[in-house]
């Protein structure tokens, strides 16, 4: 099996906005493309901690 759910830190979409310094709603747009994997519970959404910071070293190394 993969990682325990216990070990992986899960962010809200405000968190998330606030560490890729873009908008909730930018945030949204990759959740709903599929380009950043997330969680529904219930309305909201939350975004594994490590996608996160993939989604980030992949952009910066695009751009290099």
């Amino acid at each position: 099996m993969a990682r325990d759910l216990s070990e992986v830190r899960f962010l809200t979409v405000a968190e998330v906005a606030d560490m890729m310094r873009v908008s909730r709603m930018t945030v949204y747009r990759l959740v709903h493309s599929g380009e950043l994997p997330a969680i529904r519970f219930g309305r909201s959404f939350r975004v594994p901690e490590s996608a996160v910071s993939q989604a980030l070293d992949n952009h910066v190394a695009d751009t290099a």
